[in-house]
This record gives structure tokens, C-alpha cells and sequence, in this order.
């Protein structure tokens, strides 16, 4: 069992093959629990919610290639039917706050591997979520961009505070990021229906 507190920062940590991701699809409602439950607040976790976001290992097959920076928040907006009068000051506060502003003509392919992530967060932001799901999203980075990527989700959780929760099979990782580890350990599938009791904050 585990509840995690609104703007807590929790990082799922273990190796290869746990269960950290299958765990973090179930939380966001992408895959159906087998036994046990989860819990937004008071509510039943059935499937995808407004509330909460993912963010994926590769950032590339996550973003839009064809749409530009600006565009890819804006279609985040229009997806989430966000009034239109709103979009430019959204998009302008979050692009600013990952650093892309003066990126925003750029198409995904002109972009990092930490710039890209960048964008992904700066996208998801934009909607306001409750929760952010992020399944070991800086894996393929480099260990410079990877530790300044550190400093700028750090940044922006104390800045939001979003409520965080992180897949790494890095302890290090873990270590300078999380409020709160929880460590999950290789072992038969019937380990996931037995960690399957998590409340996420309202």
C-alpha cells in the first residue's frame, strides 16, 4: 500500500523488469488493476484522467514532429479545449519556464535530447495537472544533460508543486530527486496486485 501526499515528489525505484512502469501506466489509468485498488482523493482510478499526465522515456515519440514548439503546447490547449484568449500567456509562462522561448519556431527534430524533454514537461504544464507520471524520462540523455535536467524538474516542481511521481532504476537518481522513495523489488507478478492500494492526492 502507498498514499502520496499533494506535492509530494515519489520515486518508484528497482531493477529492470519489477513492474515500475506497469505500476505507473495503472496509476494513470492506462492499464486496469487485477485486484486491489487506486484512489484519486475519494475517487475510483478507472482510466485516464484530466488531473494527470504522463511523460515517456523518449520524448521525440511523444511530441508532434510536424508541429513547432509553440504548437506543441498549443495543441495540448486545444486538446483539453482550454478558451483560446488564454493560450498565448500560458504558452509564453511555460516555454519561459523551461527555457524555450526563444525556441518556440523550432520543430522537434532541431531540438536536444534534453531540449525535447523540456518541451514535453513545458507541454503538460500548460494543461494544469494534479499529478505528473514520469517513467524513467531521461534515461537516454546523456550524464551532463541528464543532471541538469535534474536541476530544472527540481526547479519547476518547487515552482508548481505538482505532485511527482518517478520510474528510475538509478538509486542515485533517485536520491537527488525524491521526497520519498518506494522500492520495488523483482519477484513473481503477483507482487504488482499486492502493491496496488495507492491513494493520489485530491
Amino acid at each position: 500500500s502507498l498514499t502520496i501526499e499533494d506535492g509530494e515528489f515519489v520515486c518508484l525505484l528497482g531493477p529492470s523488469g519489477c513492474g515500475k512502469s506497469t505500476l505507473l501506466n495503472i496509476l494513470a489509468g492506462f492499464e486496469p488493476v487485477t485486484a486491489g485498488t487506486v484512489t484519486f482523493g475519494d475517487t475510483l482510478v478507472t482510466g485516464a484522467g484530466r488531473e494527470r499526465v504522463m511523460f515517456f522515456q523518449d520524448a521525440g515519440t511523444a511530441l508532434l514532429p510536424w508541429l513547432s514548439v509553440e504548437e506543441n503546447v498549443r495543441f495540448g490547449l486545444r486538446v483539453r479545449k482550454v478558451p483560446k484568449a488564454g493560450w498565448p500567456a500560458i504558452i509564453d509562462k511555460y516555454l519561459r519556464m523551461v527555457t524555450l522561448d526563444t525556441h518556440r519556431a523550432k520543430f522537434p527534430a532541431e531540438l536536444s535530447g534534453g531540449m525535447r524533454q523540456r518541451l514535453q514537461i513545458a507541454r503538460a504544464l500548460a494543461v494544469e495537472p494534479k499529478v505528473m507520471f514520469m517513467d524513467e524520462p531521461f534515461a537516454t540523455l546523456d550524464a551532463l544533460t541528464r543532471r541538469y535536467m535534474h536541476t530544472v524538474l527540481l526547479d519547476i516542481w518547487q515552482r508548481t508543486s505538482k505532485t511527482i511521481v518517478f520510474v528510475t532504476h538509478d538509486i542515485a537518481e533517485a536520491i537527488s530527486l525524491a521526497d520519498r522513495i518506494a522500492v520495488m523489488s523483482v519477484g513473481p507478478r503477483s507482487v504488482i496486485t499486492k502493491l496496488i492500494n495507492i491513494n493520489l492526492p485530491r
